[in-house]
């Protein structure tokens, strides 16, 4: 039986042998792709080949991709765990074509790969085949038909829709018919009663895809209709997962060698055996798919958090927890335990787990433990809301509170309805589905783009100019209108190109487009597809005249300065606390720069100077920029050049080198270090587990600050007499205030011991109480403060109510000796209900309660309403 690495080694010797270029994983998070925040294909790193945007270098492409699917057919994130063969994360082998072979080849090497190298059985494939769309002019996919008629029986091959076989990157792109290749599993007994080909796309566990042929031949326009793709494309994919389980004669995805050291580990952990029981046994599914991809997402920079690909992660991190928590009994952290069997299982394909393996431990930890705490606050709100339903003699609570409960706690919907089932309760599900549904449509409408169709000026590709011009003579290749929030904005691509779009942390240069008739001003610059697009709030009515591009100069320089500077950092960091730093994220834009990087606690004081002052000297040394374009990637590895984790580089790279400190980089920096100026660290903090930021300024804006800071030091000097020495002179304020408080802290001792004493003696005896009754103008605490002594002073048959001024705002203290309240009296109540009469509302416990209010004019007929209602 071969294993899972033997498996993933020997489709990629099979293409290789078939001329494919072996090209390694792309990260799992997206970086410069607007409309996707994780790879959920093996060919989104080829969109801008397929797009058309650049030259493909290798005609044929084979690789092993990690993808991550959490919505979309068949992927809805509640559903893995519960099914055999669905994940999150997992890894897609393919092969591609650009321009060269298309579905002959794609089918006859597809072929040969199951049935001559694997060995599968041909009689348990079957092949589908797009039936056609008449509304679209589309007939059926013969030519597929009769290329799949030369290996298969026509009972196996069967006609899709255009739901399932015909394949469309989006609302609009490249498109065209698909081929889905599907394997019969079940034993021959159930074969011989039920055709697999009635089975086939019917979500039968053991009759599945395995492989996707897609044959790319149209482009669809943003008005619906297609036109011929100029250059074919073959984009396949195949679920390496299902492969291995059909090879390894497994009817489940999770019980072949890619899951089952994982769930063995994770039942080992939990003190259970795996098939033992059913619920267990999801619970240990969730965790082995879940792991993977928490643990990919790291590695590739992502992490955790509460907006947008690191809420994805975020929340699979705390459904995994959640079924340990329930299922498995997991109370403490677990899953960052795991980690090694992970690494051992996938380490050798993907050697930068090991790499990041401690970091990736301790943010899965510090995750996991802050998300334990939010469950138990979950069970509490849960059980407040139980307790109250109960009083209210209600079995069903609201489906607004279980939202609320999943929406600001993560408190899933299934666990809240396992802990009412257990109190004989359930929830108002259609509520909840409806509040659901207004948070999917609130984002959906937030994020709404309408996109047009790129208008075609002339055939062209951008040749970016912008590491040695800031001014560029240039035309307009295409543009396209885009709408959102009530914005319309256009999308310009031109033929040379000064200004950097976004990318790698440095935000993308402004500026102008100019032609004799008319200026534009470009307000941003973005990467879409590898691909600058220079966006503006209005087209040139000249589209097709002569242009000169020119860059936001100002802008450009500050923004080198900081990208200069955080390579310094970057430096420096290494250098005082260790070769651990690496790089996790930037920002770079014109007025600051932000820096996160891997450490595991917080940076002293005294290393952040250590490390400003490192910078600033390099900075003095005016050390000049060395650049290498267009290096081979081995030759930059050997310059000693610092590679980060997660990004996607080519065969060949630039590196920017300053003396010692020498990183891949696409970025625009400085000519010499000594145009930075200086740098100032203005903060260092903690964003995750593991991992620090340090935000700085340089240049100009370290002058500003230090002005600031000087006519600050000025202000201060003279409040204080210009004083020779300031900090002296605050230390003697400091001091002399520090005694006066003390005086009026002995002061209002006295005086409240002197109002404590006159309360004592004014009280009445009604019906064997002592009633404490009066107004007086001083602080809720100094009051408490009475109140409770006049406790300890008379400890039974005690009622206290007092209203009290502090800078004219009312407050109402009542306190009740121990054996009223078991009489029957409650303060909470009582004051509850008197705080009204101020405007105002409040609480507390059954013997102390204070409420605060508005109107100062009603306190004495509160404190009234207090002995009111209270009887006395």
């Amino acid at each position: 039986m071969m294993t899972a690495k033997e498996i993933r080694e020997s489709f990629k010797s099979f293409f290789e042998s078939k001329g494919h270029q072996i090209v390694p994983s792309a990260p799992m998070v997206i970086k410069d792709d607007p409309t996707l925040m994780f790879t959920n294909a093996g060919m989104n790193q080829f969109k801008d080949i397929i797009l058309g945007n650049h030259p493909a270098k290798y005609k044929r492409v084979a690789d092993s991709q990690k993808c991550l699917r959490v919505s979309g057919k068949h992927n809805d994130l509640e559903e893995v765990g519960h099914d055999t063969y669905h994940h999150t994360m997992f890894e897609m082998l393919g092969n591609w074509s650009f321009g060269d072979y298309f579905k002959k080849e794609a089918i006859g090497w597809a072929w040969e790969y199951l049935v001559d190298v694997l060995k599968l059985n041909p009689e348990n494939l079957y092949a589908t085949v797009f039936e056609g769309s008449p509304e679209e002019g589309l007939e059926r996919d013969n030519e597929a038909a009769s290329y799949w008629e030369q290996y298969l029986p026509k009972d196996h091959i069967i006609n899709g829709n255009k739901h399932d076989n015909f394949w469309e990157m989006g609302d609009t792109g490249p498109c065209g018919p698909c081929s889905e290749i599907h394997i019969d599993l079940r034993p021959e007994e159930e074969r011989a009663k039920v055709s697999g080909r009635d089975l086939v796309n019917h979500d039968h566990p053991q009759v599945i895809e395995i492989w996707n042929l897609v044959f790319m031949q149209f482009n669809r326009k943003a008005d619906g209709t297609l036109e011929g793709l100029p250059a074919k494309v073959i984009d396949t994919g195949m679920g390496f997962e299902r492969l291995c389980m059909a090879m390894q004669g497994k009817t489940s995805n999770y019980d072949t060698d890619v899951f089952q050291p994982m769930i063995k580990a994770i039942a080992d952990m939990a003190g259970t055996t795996y098939g033992k029981d059913a619920q267990a046994d999801v619970a240990m599914r969730v965790i082995a798919d879940h792991i993977r991809t928490i643990a990919f997402s790291i590695t590739d920079g992502q992490l955790p958090s509460n907006a947008k690909a690191g809420y994805v992660i975020r929340r699979i991190l705390r459904r995994a927890v959640r079924y340990g928590y329930t299922f498995l009994g997991q109370k403490q952290a677990f899953m960052y335990k795991l980690l090694p069997v992970l690494i051992d299982n996938m380490g050798d394909a993907y050697p930068e787990l090991k790499a990041q393996q401690a970091l990736i431990e301790k943010v899965i930890k510090e995750e996991e433990e802050s998300f334990l705490r939010t469950l138990e606050t979950g069970i509490r709100l849960l059980d407040k809301t139980i307790a109250d339903a109960k009083v209210a003699s209600k079995t069903e609570i609201s489906g607004v509170d279980a939202f609320t409960l999943y929406d600001t706690f993560g408190f899933p919907l299934d666990l809240t309805e396992l802990i009412l089932r257990e109190n004989g309760m359930t929830v108002n599900e259609k509520e909840f589905d409806a509040e659901m549904q207004k948070q999917k449509e609130r984002a959906r409408n937030a994020a709404a783009v309408e996109t047009g169709d790129w208008i075609t000026v002339k055939e062209g590709e951008t040749n970016f100019v912008g590491y040695d011009y800031t001014e560029y003579e240039t035309s307009i290749l295409r543009y396209r209108q885009v709408k959102q929030k009530n914005q319309t904005l256009y999308q310009i691509v031109l033929s040379d190109t000064p200004f950097y779009a976004e990318s790698g942390g440095q935000v993308g240069d402004t500026g102008v487009i100019v032609s004799e008739f008319e200026t534009i001003e470009i307000i941003d610059t973005k990467k879409e597809n590898n691909l600058p697009i220079h966006i503006a709030k209005k087209l040139p009515e000249h589209i097709d005249a002569p242009m000169m591009a020119c860059v936001d100069t100002d802008k450009r320089a500050a923004c080198a300065a900081n990208h200069s500077c955080t390579h310094l950092l970057d430096e420096a960091l290494r250098q005082v606390l260790g070769t651990h730093v690496e790089q996790k994220g930037s920002l770079v834009t014109p007025d600051s720069l932000r820096f996160d990087f891997s450490h595991f606690q917080k940076v002293t004081d005294e290393q952040l100077r250590e490390v400003e002052h490192l910078v600033n000297a390099k900075i003095r040394e005016n050390v000049p920029l060395t650049e290498y374009r267009n290096l081979p990637i081995e030759k930059a590895k050997e310059l000693g050049a610092i590679a980060l984790f997660g990004e996607k580089y080519g065969d060949e790279v630039r590196v920017v080198q300053f003396g010692s400190s020498i990183e891949f980089c696409g970025g625009t920096h400085v000519s010499a270090t000594g145009k930075i100026g200086m740098v100032r660290i203005l903060s260092e903090s903690s964003v995750a587990a593991g991992v620090r930021r340090i935000e700085a300024i340089t240049g100009a804006r370290v002058e500003n600050m230090m002005d600031a800071i000087q006519d600050t030091l000025n202000d201060l000097k003279a409040l204080f007499n210009n004083a020779p020495d300031l900090k002296i002179a605050i230390r003697k304020y400091l001091d002399e205030n520090a005694g006066l408080k003390k005086q009026v802290e002995e002061f209002m001792k006295e005086k409240a011991a002197a109002v404590k004493a006159r309360l004592v003696e004014s009280a009445k005896d009604v019906n064997g109480v002592k009633v404490v009754k009066s107004v007086i103008p001083m602080s809720a605490d100094v009051i408490k403060d009475i109140a409770f002594q006049l406790k300890g002073e008379i400890p039974a048959n005690l009622f206290v109510v007092i209203g009290s001024v502090d800078n004219n705002k009312p407050m109402l203290t009542v306190m009740i000796s121990d054996d009223l309240v078991k009489a029957g009296q409650n303060a909470g109540k009582l004051v509850r209900e008197a705080a009204k009469l101020i405007q105002g509302g409040g609480g507390g416990q059954p013997h102390f309660a204070t409420a605060g209010g508005k109107n100062p004019d009603g306190l004495n007929a509160a404190v009234d309403k207090v002995i009111e209602l209270a009887g006395l």
